[in-house]
């Protein structure tokens, strides 16, 4: 795509510096520029939810690269400093410093914004988590509580429930949902998962929501839909996050649900997005697919530097994902469309340790794991392109 004298890429995650190392590992030469709204060295972000906020590693471990890292591969860092608008015609990046930045290619790589309720975010002890600061303040306030309650049962919530479980809280999980992560696997997974948590001691509250946050300076309580008061010390907002893409309103660059790219991750003439926040044509699917799982970030990140690089392959992974609940593994490979048939093909659920192969119109495109790791690997090439 001719000649690059600068690249900057826009978001210090998993994608971006995957991105950034693959250009140098692959021969980029030109001036390259890491653009990061916190100011903390770029870190990954699954240990969060689990080791963080367990207390199991320290929060260095989480580092994705260290400091001299950048300096050897010579990516320049601007950290603490957050994009607030782009001028496609004008080729630059406006950042909350006041500065503006020029480039020849640019890769969005800003990642999600956790959803928020629209009541009782000011309210002491209550938490949503993305960041390493969020994981440390969320972990210091279940320390010096006895019970906690997490909005939310979806992978992030019932990953912190599981860890605040295990650090001896009495934990409860409400969500509007029948069942955790139903809508992710289906309900025969999604009842599984349930009966494990019940059996760990966390308490389900499924079907209902949350109408009102309770207490004065700090949180008291969780009053529920149908009216009950759940005692809180600690709340977990985890329902959900958004492609933070509100920088880009006005700019031209397509947003719908993510940043919209072609099948190269391209959005717009020199602009590409990788990560979260990018929501791309995969053609093993035949359709536009946001995947907001590590795995994809690292991919992505790569096949982006690629393109950028002269590469014109189309992106079109098979999507991997894993959590790590008590003592169950559950990964997947591929897509789990509501609607679609799920078959038990090795090993039992009531054992949990089994396989499970989703299929639309007889065609395998999702397969499940549950403490299977080796079948799942070799049942992984069932998954057949659109």
């Amino acid at each position: 795509m001719g000649h690059l004298e600068r690249v900057v890429v826009v978001g210090a995650s998993a994608a971006g510096v995957t991105t950034a190392e693959t250009l140098r590992r692959e021969g980029y030469t030109g001036r390259l520029t890491l653009v990061g709204d916190e100011k903390a060295l770029p870190y990954d972000r699954p240990p969060l939810s689990k080791q963080v906020l367990a207390g199991t590693w320290d929060p260095s471990k989480t580092l994705l690269r260290p400091d001299s890292a950048y300096v050897e591969s010579d990516i320049e860092l601007k950290l603490g400093s957050a994009a607030t608008g782009l001028d496609l015609a004008r080729r630059t990046v406006a950042l909350s410093s006041g500065e503006e930045i020029g480039y020849d290619a640019l890769v969005i790589a800003t990642g999600t914004s956790p959803r928020s309720l629209p009541f009782g975010h000011d309210l002491a002890g209550v938490h949503v988590l993305r960041t390493i600061d969020d994981a440390l303040a969320l972990r210091s306030d279940l320390l010096r509580s006895s019970s906690v309650v997490v909005v939310g049962a979806g992978f992030l919530g019932t990953e912190a429930a599981a860890s605040a479980r295990r650090l001896g809280l009495d934990v409860t999980v409400v969500d509007p949902l029948p069942l955790p992560l139903v809508r992710q696997f289906g309900d025969r997974v999604a009842t599984a998962i349930a009966e494990l948590h019940e059996e760990e001691g966390v308490r389900l509250l499924a079907g209902v929501g949350v109408a009102a946050l309770h207490g004065s300076v700090a949180v008291s309580g969780v009053e529920l839909t149908d009216g009950t008061v759940l005692p809180a010390d600690v709340v977990l907002v985890a329902i959900g996050a958004a492609p933070a893409t509100a920088w880009l309103d006005g700019s031209g660059v397509p947003v719908d649900d993510g940043v919209v790219c072609d099948a190269t991750c391209r959005a717009a003439e020199g602009v590409y997005a990788a990560g979260d926040v990018a929501r791309w044509f995969n053609p093993h699917f035949g359709g536009l697919m946001r995947v907001e799982h590590r795995m994809n970030a690292t991919e992505q990140g790569m096949a982006v530097a690629r393109t950028l690089l002269g590469a014109r392959t189309p992106f079109a992974p098979v999507p991997y994902f894993w959590t790590d609940q008590f003592d169950a593994k559950i990964q997947a490979y591929g897509v789990f469309p509501a609607g679609a048939e799920m078959v038990v093909a090795h090993g039992g659920i009531a054992e949990r340790k089994f396989v499970a192969h989703y299929l639309v119109q007889g065609r395998v495109v999702g397969v499940l794991g549950w403490n299977m790791a080796r079948q799942l690997r070799q049942d992984r090439q069932l998954i057949l392109p659109a």
